[in-house]
């Protein structure tokens, strides 16, 4: 598995900051955020900031955009190429499964930018997700399937139960994990006060996932080296996943 963080866990950091991060914390990849890090059409920032991670051994993992399924994709592709993203994760629309008044036309819309993506060599992807078309894993399911270039995300739905967070891995397959702790009423705990999900979560995830770290305490970069120092022993330590 590939350990890495979600850069909008430090939205209040630059990206050189967060780089110098990430390569102290002995991590290995970056998902850049579309809006404050690399915004959408700033293709100059985009071009130094892919520059900055090659320069210092890290992997671009991802470009994180905001796009909706809603308009026009070609500048979110264009700023994920000027980063150097072999991927983009975009949201499966802004309503929930049981919300959405047009689930055809945003499959349809998905269907296009996964299109245009892959004609340039990137992938899409959505995230497991409340209020997107995601927000079940019944609805999750359909919607990969009916757009089958769009690649899975998994993360542990806020106030669900372990079982039921842990059942949708398989289902799933993701090809990238947002990792994080929470309380059952969302307070963020330290990554390593929830070992009996993440012991288990790791052994389902596929070998080659991307685990990525976000929603650290306090916005904390303390707290950000502290679960970066878990994620590493977890990786490390045998029966922890399947690179163990």
């Amino acid at each position: 598995m590939i350990p890495g963080l979600v850069s909008v866990t430090f939205r209040q950091l630059s990206p050189a900051e967060i780089v110098a991060l990430v390569v102290g914390a002995g991590l290995e990849a970056i998902e850049w955020g579309g809006d404050v890090h690399v915004p959408l059409g700033e293709f100059r920032t985009a071009r130094e900031v892919g520059t900055r991670c090659a320069d210092n051994g890290i992997a671009i993992e991802a470009y994180g955009s905001y796009y909706r399924a809603d308009g026009d994709f070609g500048p979110v592709l264009a700023t994920a190429l000027a980063l150097g993203a072999p991927r983009i994760r975009v949201w499966a629309g802004s309503k929930g499964s049981a919300e959405e008044p047009d689930r055809a036309a945003v499959v349809e819309d998905l269907r296009v930018a996964a299109t245009l993506a892959g004609g340039e060599g990137v992938e899409i992807a959505a995230e497991y997700h409340a209020n997107t078309l995601t927000d079940t894993l019944e609805s999750a399911l359909e919607l990969f399937s009916d757009v089958p270039a769009l690649k899975p995300y998994w993360q542990p739905p806020v106030g669900s139960t372990t079982g039921d967070a842990l059942a949708a891995i398989p289902a799933l397959a993701p090809v990238a994990a947002h990792v994080f702790s929470w309380a059952d009423d969302g307070t963020r705990l330290p990554l390593a006060a929830r070992e009996d999900l993440w012991r288990p979560a790791f052994a389902a995830l596929p070998a080659d996932c991307h685990v990525l770290l976000e929603f650290v305490r306090d916005d904390s970069p303390e707290a950000f080296r502290q679960d970066a120092a878990t994620l590493r022993a977890w990786l490390a330590t045998p029966g922890w996943g399947h690179d163990s």
